[in-house]
This record gives C-alpha cells, structure tokens and sequence, in this order.
C-alpha cells in the first residue's frame, strides 16, 4: 500500500517543481548578481516568450501533435511589425494586423493536418522554413527599432525597483485561462482522450479534426503574439527574431511531464519546465557559457525529458510486477465428501 501511495504521489511534473526550487536555491546561494532585482526581471522577462507559446503548445502536444512552426511564426509577426512601421501605420493598428497573421499561420498548419490528414510535425516543419522566407522577404535585412516609447517600456520594463516585470501580468491572466481550459472544462478532458486514444474520441462523438484546428489557429496567435512581445522587449524588429525558439519550447514543455504522444501531462508541470530552462539558460547567461554550449544543454534537456519519463514509467511497471509476483497465491479449498 506504501509504495502505491509513493508512485502515486511521485509523478514526473512533481519532480521538476522540485528541481526548479532546488535549482533556484543553490543559484541564490552560489551564483554571484543571480538573486539581485535586474537580474531576475531579465530572467522573467528572456522566459516570457519561451512561457507564453507553452501555453497553447501543451495543450497541442496533449491533443497528439505539435507546431515547429512558433518561432517563424513570431519572427514574421515581428518582420510585418517592423515593415508597417516603416509604411508609417500607427502601432494600434499593426498589433491587430500581426495578431490575424498569425491566426492565418495557425489555420494554414491546421487544414494541412487536419483536412489532408498530414503529419504535424512534417507540415509545421515545412511551414517553419517558409514562414521565416516570408519574413525575410518582408523586412530584409533591416532591423527597425523606433517604435513608441511607452510600448518599449511596457514591454521591458518591471514594477519600481522590484523583479516584477509589467508583462507578467498579462502572461498570469493567460496562464489562468489556459489552466482552466485544460484541467476544468470538457473541451480539456476531450483533448487528454484525443491524445489518449484519437480513434476511441472519434467513436465517441468528439469533433477531432474542429478540435484540433482550434488548437493550431490558437497556436498561430500565441505565437504572433510572442512575436510583437519579442521585437518590444528587445527593441529590434528582425526577420530572424526567435530563430530556434521553437527548440526550447518543445524542450520545457516536454521536461514539464507532457507526454509526446499526447494524452498525459498537466501545465503546471510545462510551466515549472519553462521557467527551470529560463533559470538555467540564465545561470549559464551569468557564468558566460557561450551561446553554442546553451543550445547543447538545451539539447540534452530535451533527450532527458523524452527520456525520462518513459523510464520511470518502465521501472514502475517492472516493480508492479515483481510484487505481483511475489504475491501469495491463495489455493482453492478442497472439497469435502
């Protein structure tokens, strides 16, 4: 009864909270300007991009599939930004623009899929690679980086002299909103038996292909939204703005318990994952690592997070095994004349 309590308590997204506490503990205590204000609002605010496409991302890679395509999306939100800008539009009606671009990137990778019966992970490469073309077709080599000053300061500025960056709170509100569309309405539920078992859902009478289309075009958002939030905070509309984001999306969302093949997760484990790389990439940022050696640990982390899983799952297979085993067989009673 003990060791079913403990692997049931025990689960993988528990463990990274754990790590993430730990990892932020040794840092505040080891790693010299980790813990002071600037340093942790630089922190929140290099992670926000990678947290903010998470959100639509877990619940994408719950449903069965997943999108490769987020960081050109958001770079060709953020190359349209910048060329608008350029034309002389105001921001108030670029924003918008770039909003329904990325609706229109999201619901290109959802027909693929779900009306051609495309794989996702082909097609959002596919899309990944013309995505940022276009980008680059759009701005060129420019970089623009005069957009309104209150925009700027929105973006990467924090609350007085606290950590607290102003964006966060937009992010808190979306981050509420995706945890109860995930873990307490029946359009969650139906995504966690879409991943489970897509054939089962369909006999069910769940609308799969609506389902995941859905997820695609808000994934095609979010990103286009990361894409605007990225060339803000950074002050620089580029074509190859979040080039590789897209490595360490997949990378906390996995490392955050989410089952790859879909149907297992919660995003509270995806978020602990995305905000334990931010924590690491920052630490690596403070010891001077170089950018290459980031990647490499962005790389591992991400075979890790395949990884593990599976083989915690293989040992507490193996272990209700040998206790079934090992279990007293009990003998039928002799009969009696």
């Amino acid at each position: 009864m003990a060791d079913s309590l403990l692997g049931r308590a025990v689960r993988w997204d528990t463990v990274v909270g754990a790590l993430l506490i730990v990892v932020l503990l040794l840092s505040f205590t080891t790693v010299d300007g980790f813990g002071n204000a600037l340093n942790l609002s630089f922190l929140i605010g290099n992670t926000l991009p990678i947290a903010l496409i998470a959100l639509p991302m877990t619940l994408l890679v719950v449903a069965g599939e997943i999108d490769l395509s987020v960081a050109s999306t958001a770079g060709l939100s953020g190359a349209v930004m910048g060329a608008l800008w350029n034309q002389g539009m105001t921001i108030e009606t670029i924003i918008p623009i770039c909003l329904l671009l990325g609706v229109v990137c999201g619901l290109i990778n959802g027909l693929l899929v779900t009306r051609l019966g495309l794989p996702s992970l082909a097609v959002t490469i596919g899309t990944l690679a013309a995505y940022r073309g276009i980008a680059q077709i759009v701005l060129g080599s420019d970089a623009v980086t005069d957009f309104p000053a209150q925009y700027l300061d929105f973006a990467s500025g924090r609350i007085g002299d606290t950590f607290i960056p102003y964006a966060f709170f937009p992010f808190l509100v979306l981050l509420a909103i995706a945890v109860v569309a995930l873990h307490a309405t029946p359009f969650g539920r139906s995504l966690f038996a879409i991943g489970a078992n897509e054939e089962a859902a369909r006999f069910a009478g769940l609308r799969v292909r609506r389902q995941k289309l859905i997820l695609f075009t808000l994934t095609g958002l979010m990103a286009s939204l990361t894409g605007i939030f990225w060339a803000l905070h950074y002050a620089s509309a580029r074509f190859d703005n979040a080039t590789g984001l897209e490595l360490s999306v997949v990378a906390a969302v996995l490392l955050g318990g989410i089952d790859f093949d879909g149907g297992k997760g919660t995003l509270g484990g995806a978020i602990a994952g995305v905000f334990l790389l931010g924590a690491l990439q920052n630490v690596m940022s403070i010891q001077d690592v170089s950018a290459q050696s980031q990647i490499v640990v962005t790389g591992v982390l991400l075979v890790v997070s395949v990884l593990g899983p599976r083989v915690a799952r293989q040992i507490s297979i193996a272990r209700a095994g040998r206790r079934a085993a090992s279990a007293p067989v009990s003998k039928a009673p002799t009969p009696t004349s």
